[in-house]
């Protein structure tokens, strides 16, 4: 199996890229949030990758950190996730921000990505939920309970803010809190914006 490619980037063509490994051109598929971070054409770069034998096809995935790679092998261990549609939920959001909505149960935001519906994203979360923690320790842990999380979200949207400003402040918030205390101290936060 090929897990690691390290070489000169000759072409990118969204969402593949030629990669020139010692004489071998290799052609990459990566998901959209390492395609934006990839040097410019000529220069070195190393990907981790994820190979896949299918009877009709070969195919390489490659991304820029582990952490993508993890998130997109528990995706395509879910039953009708092929690679295809795992790379585009890796092109609609970070691994991080995947790992964050899983453990909020946040079926909006997959919704957002091409190609996941409200059904199909409520069954990703129900599948994820642990597993994807579990592969990426370091990402999604919210500091509060998951509960208190989704409820003060929702309270905030309710208030006319968006998910881009709710979810930063809530990861901010101290261990322990209630819901109202987590509410009150994401609007004294947000008022200081």
């Amino acid at each position: 199996m090929i897990g690691r490619l390290s070489g000169t980037l000759l072409e990118k063509h969204p969402p593949q890229v030629l990669l020139d490994v010692g004489g071998v051109g290799y052609e990459v598929d990566v998901p959209m949030s390492s395609f934006y971070n990839l040097p410019a054409i000529g220069e070195r770069v190393t990907l981790v990758t994820h190979f896949v034998v299918r009877e009709d096809a070969q195919q390489l995935y490659g991304f820029l950190s582990q952490k993508e790679r993890a998130a997109f092998r528990e995706l395509i261990r879910i039953s009708g996730v092929g690679p295809k549609l795992a790379l585009s939920v890796l092109s609609g959001m970070s691994a991080d921000d995947l790992a964050q909505c899983i453990v909020m149960q946040d079926a909006g935001q997959l919704t957002r990505v091409p190609g996941i519906g409200k059904k199909t994203a409520e069954r990703l979360l129900l599948e994820l939920k642990g597993r994807l923690a579990d592969a990426l320790p370091q990402a999604g842990g919210v500091s509060i309970s998951a509960g208190v999380t989704h409820d003060a979200l929702g309270a905030l949207l309710a208030l006319g803010y968006s998910d881009k400003e709710a979810q930063p402040v809530l990861k901010q918030l101290p261990e322990g809190l209630s819901l109202e205390e987590a509410i009150r101290q994401a609007l004294k936060l947000l008022a200081r914006k």
